[in-house]
C-alpha cells in the first residue's frame, strides 16, 4: 500500500485540534478478550482482529480522528515467542495499519465523521523498548541497552508500519530521552512520515528516567519529522504541570492522552487503586490553553470519555465540527 500523504495539519488547521482514541488493550478488555499475555493488544492481531476492528470502530464513533494501532507491544521478538516465523511477524504488524484503515473507512462510509476534514487517520503505535519486556519498565526506563540494540529493537516494525500506509507514527509512552532521540533519528529513513512523540513520566517535571520533561521535549523537537510532542499515560492530575513546562520547550503543537488515574501492577498484570475525579470537560479546555493540541485518553479510557472530552474541545474552540451519533452497525472483519 502506498504511504498516504499526512493530513494532521489540515485537520489541526481545519478544526483547531485533534481528537485521539482511548486505551485500545483496556477497550479490548472491556469487550471481553484476554489480554494476560506478554503480546498484550498484540495478541488479537493473531488471535481476534474482529475485536480490534470493532475497537477502533467504537472510538471513531464516538468522536476521535484517529485510530492508534494494535502494535504498540509488537515486535519480531515477541512473535517469535508465539512460534511465528520474521515473516510472518512482520505481517501481524502490517495487519495492525490495515485493521484500523478498515475501520476509518467503513466509518467514512457511514457517514461516522460528517462534515469533519481529513478525520479517520491512522497512527502507527511505537511503544517503547520496555513494553516488549511486559515488566513495567516502559514507566521506568531502566533497562540497560545500548543504541544499536534500540535500533535493532524498533527499525523492522517502523519498517511495517510505514509500508503498510499508516498516515503518521504514534511514538508514544517513551520513558527515555535517550530512547526517544534514538527514534527521531531514524524517522529520516522515511522521508514523507511524520510522528508525535509522547514522553511516561514520573512526576510533574520528569519523563520515567529522571530527565526533565522541558529538556527532552526540546531534543526531541528539533527534528522536522517530529511535528507534536508531550505526554501520554500519566495520570489525569499531572497533565496540566507537565504541560505548562513542555509549552517552553517548543512551540509545536503538545500532545496529551493521560490514563485514568489507576496504577498498573506489572508483577500482578493488573491495574490497583480507583480512577482520579478528574474532570475532563473543564481540565481539557486547560490542557489546550497551554498548548495541547492533539488530545485523548490511554490505560482505561473509553469511547464515552472519548466523547465527552470532543464535546468539551468542541464547545472550547467554539469552530469544531460535532461527531455523528448515528446507530450505526458495528462492522465485521
Amino acid at each position: 500500500m502506498a504511504l498516504r500523504p499526512n493530513r494532521l495539519e489540515p485537520l489541526l488547521d481545519a478544526q483547531g485540534f485533534v481528537v485521539l482514541d482511548g486505551g485500545l488493550a483496556t477497550e479490548l478488555e472491556r469487550g471481553g478478550a484476554d489480554l494476560r499475555d506478554p503480546l498484550w493488544s498484540a495478541r488479537m492481531l493473531l488471535d481476534g482482529p474482529e475485536r480490534i476492528l470493532q475497537a477502533h470502530w467504537r472510538y471513531f464513533e464516538a468522536g476521535a480522528d484517529i485510530a492508534t494501532t494494535a502494535s504498540y507491544q509488537a515486535s519480531l521478538a515477541g512473535f517469535r515467542t508465539r512460534g511465528l516465523s520474521a515473516s510472518e511477524a512482520r505481517a501481524a504488524i502490517r495487519r495492525s495499519v490495515e485493521l484500523a484503515r478498515e475501520a476509518a473507512l467503513r466509518a467514512e462510509e457511514h457517514g461516522v465523521f460528517g462534515k469533519r476534514a481529513a478525520a479517520g487517520l491512522v497512527a502507527g503505535s511505537v511503544g517503547p523498548y520496555g513494553a516488549a519486556l511486559a515488566d513495567g519498565s516502559e514507566y521506568r526506563g531502566d533497562y540497560a541497552i545500548g543504541r544499536q540494540e534500540l535500533i535493532d529493537f524498533h527499525q523492522p516494525r517502523l519498517e511495517e508500519l510505514i509500508a503498510a500506509g499508516a498516515d503518521l507514527l504514534a511514538v508514544e509512552t517513551i520513558p527515555s530521552l535517550e530512547e526517544a532521540v534514538t527514534l527521531a533519528r531514524l524517522l529520516p529513513a522515511w522521508p514523507a512520515i511524520t510522528a508525535w512523540i509522547s514522553f511516561s513520566c514520573r512526576d510533574g517535571e520528569r519523563i520515567s528516567d529522571g530527565t526533565p520533561l522541558v529538556e527532552a521535549v526540546a531534543e526531541v523537537a528539533r527534528g522536522s519529522q517530529v511535528i507534536a510532542v508531550g505526554v501520554n499515560c500519566v495520570p489525569p492530575s499531572a497533565v496540566e504541570r507537565l504541560l505548562a513546562r513542555a509549552c517552553t520547550g517548543t512551540g509545536k503543537p503538545l500532545v496529551a492522552y493521560p490514563h485514568r488515574g489507576e496504577r498498573w501492577d506489572a508483577t500482578a498484570r493488573i491495574w490497583s487503586g480507583a480512577p482520579e475525579p478528574a474532570d475532563f470537560r473543564r481540565a481539557v479546555p486547560r490542557w489546550y490553553d497551554l498548548g495541547a493540541r492533539v488530545i485523548g485518553g490511554c490505560c482505561r479510557t473509553t469511547p464515552e470519555l472519548i466523547r465527552e472530552l470532543r464535546a468539551a474541545l468542541t464547545r472550547h474552540h467554539g469552530s469544531a465540527m460535532t461527531p455523528s451519533t448515528s446507530d450505526s452497525p458495528t462492522p465485521r472483519v
